[in-house]
């Protein structure tokens, strides 16, 4: 595994623990040679994590839009920089670049980019690893809240499987380095497999 792309929080939270596991994480990459790529920015956990990446002599890609320069201050000792158009583009760059996701604490922005990456493997665009680095059970409430959906006949409970989900950054790399991509039920509860090949021809 050559690259990971990590999406995190651009403020640092309320609580230590979530600056102490960005560092540590960064560390992490740094000693088992995996480039970070990330959003690009200076602050909260975006900046925390890269920084202890460079610090530990690690790489670091950022990819951000030329509109978000002026609310999102951009890291100027990178490895490597990529500037694109807007967001759709800076997605679509990171998850070329990245071998596999680690989503940590965050907030909006940090959701919208995981259940992007979560919906791509879902459907089979990607099958590569989806971390989630629960730091102070963060993400308790949505794990519980995709129980929800397949309960509720939205999900397919294989799609559950999709996740890994570890409190620890290095037992997150470990299960990632040895992730298998499970077998996903077919999405649609209405129609069977057989029925969308023939509709699709």
């Amino acid at each position: 595994m050559k690259r990971i792309c990590v999406y995190s929080g651009s403020n640092p939270g309320n609580h230590v623990d979530y600056e102490n596991s960005a560092i540590a994480l960064g560390k992490a990459l740094a000693a088992q040679n995996i480039e970070l790529v990330y959003g690009g920015g200076k602050l909260g956990l975006m900046g925390r994590i890269a920084g202890s990446v460079l610090e530990s002599g690690g790489k670091v890609i950022g990819v951000m839009p030329r509109g978000l320069f002026s609310g999102e201050v951009m890291h100027t000792e990178l490895t490597e920089f990529y500037e694109v158009a807007n967001m759709h583009e800076r997605k679509a760059k990171m998850s070329e670049l990245g071998d596999a996701y680690i989503s940590m604490p965050g907030g909006l922005g940090t959701f919208e980019e995981l259940f992007e990456m979560a919906c791509w493997a879902q459907i089979g665009i990607h099958k590569k690893p989806i971390g989630l680095l629960n730091v102070r059970e963060f993400y308790n409430p949505l794990i519980d809240l995709l129980k929800h959906a397949v309960n509720e006949g939205f999900m397919r409970e294989s799609n559950l499987d999709l996740f890994i989900v570890e409190s620890d950054p290095d037992v997150l790399l470990e299960r990632i380095a040895n992730y298998k991509p499970s077998e996903q039920s077919f999405k649609w509860s209405e129609i069977s497999p057989a029925q969308s090949a023939v509709e699709s021809v």
